[in-house]
């Protein structure tokens, strides 16, 4: 019973939050003809609105909408770059905010640039680390320094899991103090869409609530490994 009770919220932490995620991204894309611009053009004007005519729009990968700082470039998938739908507009005003708090000197924002560059040296280190561990326990008969090189290794998986709470607090105000505000007060959004519009923030944000949970999961699965 106890070993079923673990399975269900298992599955219930992995799979739901990136169900509801993705379900209600989906629900918004449809008609993909509701709005006369595409959320590309959108996120174009919403950028020369704000003077940042410097950040340039790109389609990129399905899925892979965001903002990087680096380059200054705004990267909406297919569905959004060429969609008009709600979702559409609605997810390219979302990155608009991020490029907004970048131009603001939003510290959050710089603080997690900075915390994702670290941690992604980190965790790389980390499966090298993973990969070594069980050579030093076995190969070279050393089991204490392969278990401080496995704990190591969990720990850089763990980093993700901070990446990713850490990064929520930007999502909401990209969200919610950046992108709604400008979405309303500008009247992009048709009569019945604010609701929804919320919802889809909502799940922009969440995406990252999700995400901290699988890395959660796979940070304890490792830690009861390491205990046995």
């Amino acid at each position: 019973m106890h070993l079923v009770f673990l399975v269900v919220l298992f599955v219930a932490v992995i799979f739901l939050p990136q169900w509801w995620v993705k379900r209600v991204l989906a629900r918004y894309r449809q008609p993909d003809d509701r709005y006369q611009g595409t959320g590309g053009e959108l996120a174009r004007h919403l950028l020369e609105r704000a003077g940042l005519e410097s950040v340039t729009v790109e389609e990129g990968e399905s899925g892979a909408d965001h903002y990087d700082p680096r380059e200054r470039c705004i990267r909406l998938g297919p569905e959004h770059y060429s969609g008009a739908s709600l979702t559409a507009i609605t997810v390219a005003a979302h990155e608009v905010g991020h490029a907004i708090q970048h131009a603001d000197g939003y510290r959050p924002l710089l603080w997690r640039t900075r915390l994702v560059e670290l941690m992604q040296r980190f965790q790389r280190i980390g499966m090298v680390l993973l990969v070594l561990a069980p050579v030093a326990m076995l190969a070279l008969r050393l089991p204490r320094a392969g278990l401080i090189l496995l704990g190591v290794a969990v720990a850089s998986l763990a980093s993700g899991v901070i990446v990713h709470l850490f990064t929520l607090p930007t999502e909401l105000d990209a969200s919610f103090r950046r992108a709604l505000p400008i979405l309303e007060k500008g009247d992009y959004l048709k009569p019945g869409d604010r609701r929804p519009a919320r919802r889809i923030l909502t799940a922009a944000a969440f995406t990252y609530v999700a995400g901290a949970l699988v890395g959660l999961v796979n940070f304890w699965w490792w830690l009861r490994l390491l205990g046995r």
